[in-house]
């Protein structure tokens, strides 16, 4: 698997990653199975639940089946998950996630997020799995010699296949880095009760995992300058920068390097200040 990994964010979801306002450590959001945009996504359907049981077992098939279905479902509702992607260019996403380019997309080193996995994050002491999202036109449904765990938790329809996902997945975390959205925060009251697999979970990171930014087209420059200052200066001084671009031969997207031009930029800033 390659090393860097992309995270396609909103400018307010950017922010909050990078350490910049409300969240005051670098981190990356773990979401619950059950709360994802495609309802598909981790369903116990796609087991194969009676080829899981054991025909010799004494217990009556019908119970079997029954506990593997719940085995399945506990799995999704104990489950928080992180999705990244191999490509920092994907028109649909900067399009979707980046809120009309308007965002970044962070490349991460992922050898150096898990080992920065703190070790109380997951329910064990264990990093994060980092599997690959498999995409199937059908529902295929795992049977014998097929892990149905790994299958549940990777697989996704053919019509997500442009994403190419990577997802670190991390069972029963501790709740330790468990906290509220920006959004959530405002809507919270001291007699609302929220369900435990709406809270995120962040998994705090350290300045080195970051390896580049890439600017949308339509990125703030205001915006753009503030996360170049905080990322030089709190998290990685050699991060490499890039703004997208329109291909204007093909329908397609170009990361310019402004690495040394934004630097330059910056000082120039300085002396004029």
């Amino acid at each position: 698997m390659q090393r860097i990994l992309y995270k396609y964010l909103d400018i307010g979801g950017a922010k909050w990653m990078l350490g910049l306002e409300e969240r005051k450590y670098p981190n990356l959001q773990f979401t619950n199975a059950t709360q994802l945009n495609d309802p598909f996504d981790c369903h116990p359907s796609l087991i194969d639940h009676e080829s899981n049981i054991d025909e010799n077992s004494p217990w009556p098939k019908e119970w079997l089946i029954e506990k593997e279905v719940l085995d399945s479902t506990n799995l999704r509702n104990n489950t928080w998950l992180c999705s990244l992607s191999k490509i920092n260019d994907s028109i649909l996403m900067w399009a979707h996630y980046c809120y009309g380019h308007k965002g970044v997309c962070i490349g991460l080193d992922i050898e150096k997020v898990l080992k920065s996995t703190p070790p109380l994050f997951c329910s064990i002491y264990l990093e994060p799995h980092l599997w690959e999202v498999q995409y199937q036109d059908i529902i295929q449904r795992s049977t014998g010699g097929i892990d149905p765990w790994h299958y549940q938790l990777s697989t996704k329809a053919k019509d997500w296949e442009y994403e190419q996902e990577v997802r670190l997945i991390a069972e029963k975390p501790t709740g330790m880095y468990a906290a509220f959205t920006p959004q959530q925060a405002k809507e919270n009251k001291p007699n609302k009760i929220w369900d435990w697999k709406e809270i995120h979970q962040y998994m705090p990171l350290k300045g080195e995992c970051f390896d580049s930014i890439y600017f949308g087209i339509n990125t703030d420059p205001k915006d753009k300058e503030k996360i170049i200052n905080h990322a030089r200066k709190h998290l990685n001084p050699n991060i490499k920068l890039y703004q997208m671009t329109v291909d204007e031969d093909a329908f397609r997207l170009n990361a310019e390097d402004i690495t040394n031009l934004s630097c330059t930029s910056n000082i120039e800033l300085k002396k004029k200040t």
